[in-house]
């Protein structure tokens, strides 16, 4: 049973072919949108990475770098089947390709259609890169003088106040760290001494954050130190008091940042899909009739475009009994060459038989 069947005039394919060359060159277009979409994604993770505990979200916008750069490719050589398409001398050179290329086709759609869900699924391993990556970050951020991580300040600094947020999860996950180099600290005064000693581990805590957690919208002035001591500042109540500092986590700040970016993707990602598609679909029509037409040794006359000689669950029978023919096909049998040398033993043995002579009674 002929899936989808359609009659076709000479007319009619000479407006499909014109109308798929330009959808193919629209496709190229969209492929270099994706892929262009990929690069700003993968540039903006890049520029995070030094907060990032690993790297898997990166298979998104690979995915997209890939895809685009190959659905230009598929998309122009289907431009130029287009073009041969109605010339009986041309279009059979494409005969090889086109099972290929529907192939390729179908798999960008598919790979296009898990970038799409990857870019929710994997929003909870984005989490957790950012929760390890910026309490490194903070715990990190005095070794100014370490090699591999004395831009580590400058980062932090810049990431919170580009985001407007403050710490891992909000300000006070800077209690929990030494955030001042001890290059900076006088261990001569009393005050360093006894945070030192107060402390199990020997760090010098503060109730304080570092200046980039100062919101400069809060009409007074910032308040970066004694956090937690009503006392140290005049008219001032830690508890009910709106902080001058920001009060967004800065993993939180991050993550709403990349997922509107993922989520922007969707909708431009779907309709690269239903160009493709109609791309792909459009081209099998265009090829079944055409070859119809060629068969009929009618090039001018009517034919039947389909999208599948047989029914759905027949033509995947058949894909299936094509796959394991091929693969028996590329399979070595270990015992035919022992069968084949016995043969040929047994031939040389029935030979010399022959050959060997009666003797005479």
């Amino acid at each position: 049973m002929v899936l989808l069947k359609m009659k076709f005039t000479q007319q009619r394919r000479v407006r499909l072919a014109q109308g798929l060359w330009l959808l193919s060159w629209l496709a190229v277009v969209c492929g270099a949108f994706i892929s262009s979409l990929g690069l700003y994604l993968k540039t903006e993770l890049l520029r995070r990475s030094e907060v990032m505990d690993n790297s898997e979200i990166h298979l998104v916008p690979n995915i997209l770098i890939m895809v685009g750069l190959a659905s230009i490719g598929t998309n122009w050589v289907a431009s130029r089947m287009c073009q041969d398409s109605l010339d009986a001398s041309r279009f059979p050179r494409w005969k090889v390709f086109l099972l290929p290329w529907f192939m390729v086709a179908a798999t960008l759609c598919y790979l296009l259609m898990a970038v799409v869900v990857l870019s929710y699924v994997l929003q909870g391993s984005l989490e957790e890169s950012l929760k390890v990556g910026l309490r490194n970050g903070i715990r990190f951020y005095k070794d100014t003088d370490v090699p591999g991580r004395c831009f580590q300040k400058e980062t932090i600094d810049r990431l919170q106040m580009e985001f407007r947020c403050c710490g891992n999860s909000n300000f006070k996950d800077w209690f929990e760290v030494q955030w001042v180099s001890n290059r900076y600290l006088d261990f001569t005064s009393k005050d360093v001494k006894d945070r030192i000693r107060s402390n199990v581990d020997g760090r010098y805590l503060l109730d304080g954050v570092p200046f980039s957690c100062c919101n400069p919208v809060s009409p007074r002035p910032c308040m970066q130190y004694h956090l937690t001591d009503n006392h140290a500042h005049y008219n001032y109540e830690f508890q009910s008091e709106e902080l001058n500092l920001y009060s967004r986590g800065c993993r939180q700040a991050l993550i709403d940042y990349y997922m509107s970016l993922m989520n922007s993707t969707g909708p431009g990602v779907l309709s690269v899909i239903v160009i493709q598609m109609s791309v792909l679909l459009s081209l099998r029509y265009l090829q079944t009739s055409v070859e119809a037409a060629m068969a009929l040794e009618e090039p001018d006359g009517d034919s039947e475009g389909y999208l599948l000689e047989k029914g759905l669950k027949e033509t995947i029978e058949d894909l299936k009994v094509k796959a394991l023919v091929m693969l028996k096909f590329g399979r070595v049998d270990p015992t035919a060459g022992a069968g084949g040398t016995t043969d040929a033993g047994k031939d040389d043995n029935g030979a010399e038989k022959a050959a060997t002579p009666t003797p005479a009674s």
